[in-house]
């Protein structure tokens, strides 16, 4: 082992503190000291290091091999509940009138598909109701052998109806009116699905005008989490991935769920892409509002070269690992890595599997590779070499 990889040894392990001596630098052959700090960035700034198997247990350095395999990931990002967009309603009128009485009265009652929610009374509706019968009293008057007018009769008959069902009034409130020939004051507006009640906008005898939003109603069998993923881990979030999630009202189980959405655009000051997640909620567990841990199991490649993550030095320019050769020499080598798996790195290029790198102490070989190529590109008469014994 040469003088100078003692010395950096015992400089990193003994007195991280103590410096070179400037004045004993200057001496080697008018080293200048600019060149080699501009050497140490440059792309031949490293050359390979001998050590003995005893030199290289004293100071704590261990070896790897290059492996080929499986390697995931779990991406975890936090998320918050929200209800299932298709699973959304609102209840508006489409005629003007004035509420004449609230069967639900209170935000976060639940719904079933079909119940009354309030009744409207609109001179609008009940004009709508007396030119129903009188549709249906003429179609009732028309000779059948007379094909025209029957038919015209059935057309008008039909064509109340449907007013009727374009302003939301059901079939069978239809059909009552029809059946008993008499207009009633109030007509009501039923629940389109079973839910629950998010927001009520709507107080008894209020007037009501097309388009206002009295009630707005959610289906909680099924729910949306929304996170963030950051911009580097979204090549591992896919539509369809499985997503486990975990929540603080329910420590212990996870429920599991799917991609649905992952947005097309990254946010610019975040740094991170929209996605979400749909979770089934039969038990009706996972309210709105409600923050979650999401967590991708992501398989970043299913037969991946790679290596301990302490195993790369990272200079900032390149990505480095030191090989063992043939000959023993710890050969640097430079590797380009994929994506980070915990403790490991994919790498793309540089190294094959079943090579021999080494694993820890791995700056202490760095610093040594470096000082050999600034010496013996400034001293070329120097070896730098393993020492030889008699």
């Amino acid at each position: 082992m040469n003088r100078a990889f003692v010395w950096i040894a015992l400089l990193a392990l003994a007195t991280p503190t103590a410096c070179r001596n400037k004045a004993q630098a200057d001496q080697m052959a008018g080293m200048n000291m600019s060149d080699t700090a501009a050497a140490d960035t440059g792309s031949h700034d490293r050359a390979p290091v001998h050590l003995s198997s005893e030199q290289a247990r004293a100071i704590g350095i261990t070896f790897s091999v290059v492996e080929r395999g499986p390697l995931a990931r779990t991406v975890r990002t936090r998320g918050q509940i929200v209800p299932a967009e298709p699973n959304l309603a609102e209840i508006t009128t489409k005629f003007d009138g004035f509420v004449e009485q609230l069967f639900v009265n209170a935000t976060g009652t639940s719904v079933r598909r079909g119940e009354p929610l309030l009744t409207i009374y609109s001179p609008v509706l009940v004009a709508a109701q007396e030119e129903l019968l009188a549709a249906r009293r003429l179609a009732g008057s028309v000779d059948s052998t007379d094909v025209e007018a029957w038919h015209d009769a059935q057309s008008l008959l039909e064509a109340s109806r449907r007013r009727l069902s374009y302003w939301d009034i059901s079939r069978e409130q239809i059909d009552r009116l029809e059946r008993t020939g008499q207009a009633t004051k109030t007509l009501t507006l039923n629940a389109p699905f079973a839910g629950i009640v998010l927001e009520k906008m709507v107080v008894a005898g209020q007037a009501v005008m097309p388009g206002m939003k009295l009630y707005r109603i959610a289906d909680l069998r099924t729910v949306w989490i929304e996170g963030a993923v950051f911009e580097q881990d979204l090549q591992l979030v896919h539509l369809g991935a499985p997503v486990s999630a975990e929540f603080a009202a329910y420590p212990g189980p996870r429920f599991d769920g799917r991609v649905t959405f992952v947005a097309p655009t990254v946010d610019d000051s975040s740094r991170s892409g929209r996605v979400r997640v749909e979770f089934p909620n039969p038990r009706g567990e996972l309210r709105p509002g409600m923050y979650a841990t999401l967590l991708f199991d992501a398989v970043i490649d299913r037969d991946a070269v790679n290596v301990p993550a302490e195993a790369v030095v990272q200079t900032g320019e390149r990505n480095l690992v030191f090989v063992v050769g043939q000959s023993g020499m710890l050969e640097p080598r430079e590797v380009v890595l994929g994506a980070r798996a915990g403790d490991r790195f994919q790498v793309l290029n540089g190294v094959a599997a079943g090579e021999r790198i080494v694993a820890a102490a791995n700056f202490l070989v760095d610093a040594e590779s470096r000082l050999t190529a600034g010496a013996s590109s400034s001293m070329p008469g120097m070896n730098m070499g393993p020492e030889k014994r008699p």
